[in-house]
């Protein structure tokens, strides 16, 4: 695996010297966020050798490099999920092949279906902690010692002062911040309101995909995260409908000036501390 890693990383550097200090990760709806950045450059995944493919509509599969409030940035426009079919080895490879060019700090973001039954669509939630036992765990097999140890402490996953950051960008883009817990399943189907009343029994506020696995990935190798989901929509059996990623789409977009404007100040925010 480190070997493909390498294979990766030196197939980015043939393209670029470029270090980021921050990276960051878009959910749906967050896309076109990379497309308004000072951009320095850009590699699509099809052009590194090894790299996953993304299939999901809507994300386009690339990296850009640049700089948000005069800080290097990566951002990965377009992230790859496990139920796209993929080792979840391959899912998290993007994740650490970014803190192989340099980052210090991770930005997650996602959209995700919310639990806590005092939320509504198009809230926004910055991550506190998480639950991924339903999902494979990135680390398992042989460890590669060359990111980090074989048993990573994972009691601060989503990084206090990283959270204080968050706050206060909400604070000054007069955005009302939701906090909770975050768990990651398998997908792709959307879960049952059984399932979804088990998550909540569990202490889960809200629901997706992703996100997880990439930050256990990111805090093995010593990388500090956060993250923000934007709640697209009601987990199965809150309201009375069905679920259809269209809507999960029409909120993403209608909250996305929102999420954008919250995203460049929190970059602001943490490349301070």
């Amino acid at each position: 695996m480190y070997n493909k890693l390498l294979t990766c990383y030196n197939s980015i550097r043939e393209k670029t010297d470029f270090v980021p200090e921050i990276g960051i990760i878009l959910g749906s709806g967050l896309g076109g966020y990379a497309d308004e950045i000072e951009t320095v450059a850009t590699i699509d995944y099809s052009e590194i050798e090894g790299f996953p493919q993304s299939t999901v509509e809507g994300h386009k599969g690339r990296f850009v490099f640049g700089y948000v409030c005069g800080t290097p940035v990566v951002i990965m426009q377009g992230r790859v999920h496990y139920y796209e079919g993929y080792a979840m080895t391959d899912v998290v490879l993007p994740t650490r092949i970014m803190g192989m060019l340099g980052i210090k700090k991770l930005i997650l973001t996602n959209a995700a279906g919310g639990v806590n039954t005092s939320y509504s669509a198009g809230d926004l939630m910055m991550i506190t902690d998480h639950i991924a036992t339903f999902v494979p765990n990135p680390l398992l097999g042989k460890n590669i010692s060359e990111l980090g140890v074989r048993f990573p402490d994972m009691s601060e996953i989503y990084s206090k002062r990283l959270r204080a950051c968050i706050r206060d960008a909400a604070e000054k883009c007069d955005i009302t911040l939701r906090e909770g817990v975050y768990l990651q399943l398998t997908g792709p189907s959307y879960e049952s309101p059984a399932e979804i009343r088990m998550c909540r029994t569990l202490g889960a506020d809200a629901v997706g995909m992703s996100t997880a696995c990439e930050a256990i990935a990111a805090r093995h190798m010593g990388v500090e995260v956060c993250g923000v989901s934007c709640i697209t929509n009601m987990a199965a059996g809150v309201l009375d409908q069905k679920l259809n990623h269209a809507e999960v789409q029409e909120t993403a977009d209608r909250v996305a000036k929102q999420f954008k404007a919250l995203v460049t100040e929190i970059v602001c925010q943490i490349s301070k501390v």
